[in-house]
C-alpha cells in the first residue's frame, strides 16, 4: 500500500511539472479526472496480480463509469503518467507504459485482433500520445517519441521520432525532418546488386586490355 502511495505522489508531482493550469497538488487531486483513473488503475492493479482478477475488473469498470477512461487492470505502467482532459482513453490489458507518458483524449493503446499473448503495444518512457491517436498492436513506441493527433499508427515508431497520419509515417526523428527517400523501404539500393555491377565493371575493363595487348 505504502508503494502504491509513493507512485500516486510521484505521478500527481509529474502532472504539477508539466500542466501550467495545475495550481495545486490538492487541486489536481480533486478535479483532474486523468489522476482519478491512474489511482484506481493503481489498486485494480494490485488486485489483479494478486490474484483477485474479478475484483480488479470491477474497480476499474467503476473508474471507466466515474472517469470515462478504461484501464485494464492487467496493463503495466510506470511512474508519472499524465493523461490530460481523458475521456474516451482506452489502454489494453497487455499495454505497457514507461516512465513520464502523456495522453490525451480519445487514445486508444489497443490490439488488432490478429495476435495472441502480447497483443497492444508497449510505449518506452516521456513518450506524448496526441488526442484521438490509435496505437493498435503489440510493437513499440520508442522513447522521446510522439505521435500526432488522430495517428494510427501500426508498426514500430523508433526513439525521438514524431508519427503523423492515418497510416502513420514518420515525419521528424532526432530533430530532423524525414524525407521520401528515409521512408521508402521498398526501392532501397541492393547491395548485393550494387557490388555485382562493380564487378561486371572491373571484368570489363580488364577484357577491354586483354584485347588491346591481343591487338598489339
Amino acid at each position: 500500500m505504502l508503494n502504491i502511495i509513493s507512485v500516486i505522489k510521484e505521478d500527481i508531482r509529474s502532472i504539477q511539472e508539466r500542466d501550467p493550469a495545475a495550481r495545486s497538488g490538492f487541486e489536481i487531486m480533486l478535479t483532474y479526472s486523468g489522476v482519478h483513473a491512474v489511482i484506481m488503475y493503481r489498486i485494480s492493479h494490485k488486485l489483479y496480480t494478486c490474484g483477485f482478477k474479478t475484483l480488479a475488473r470491477a474497480v476499474s469498470q467503476f473508474a471507466r463509469f466515474l472517469t470515462g477512461i478504461e484501464i485494464h487492470p492487467g496493463a503495466k505502467i510506470g511512474k508519472g503518467l499524465f493523461i490530460d482532459h481523458g475521456m474516451g482513453v482506452v489502454i489494453g490489458e497487455t499495454t505497457e507504459i514507461g516512465d513520464n507518458c502523456l495522453l490525451y483524449q480519445g487514445v486508444t493503446l489497443g490490439g488488432t485482433g490478429k495476435d495472441t499473448g502480447k497483443r497492444h503495444p508497449t510505449l518506452g518512457n516521456n513518450v506524448m500520445v496526441g488526442a484521438g491517436a490509435k496505437i493498435l498492436g503489440p510493437f513499440k513506441v520508442g522513447d522521446g517519441a510522439k505521435i500526432a493527433a488522430n495517428a494510427v499508427v501500426l508498426h514500430e515508431v523508433p526513439p525521438n521520432c514524431t508519427a503523423v497520419g492515418a497510416p502513420a509515417r514518420l515525419a521528424k526523428c532526432n530533430g530532423k525532418k524525414v524525407t521520401k527517400t528515409d521512408l521508402d523501404q521498398i526501392h532501397i539500393p541492393d547491395p548485393v546488386s550494387q557490388e555485382l555491377c562493380r564487378h561486371l565493371m572491373r571484368i570489363e575493363k580488364l577484357e577491354k586490355k586483354m584485347n588491346e595487348r591481343e591487338g598489339r
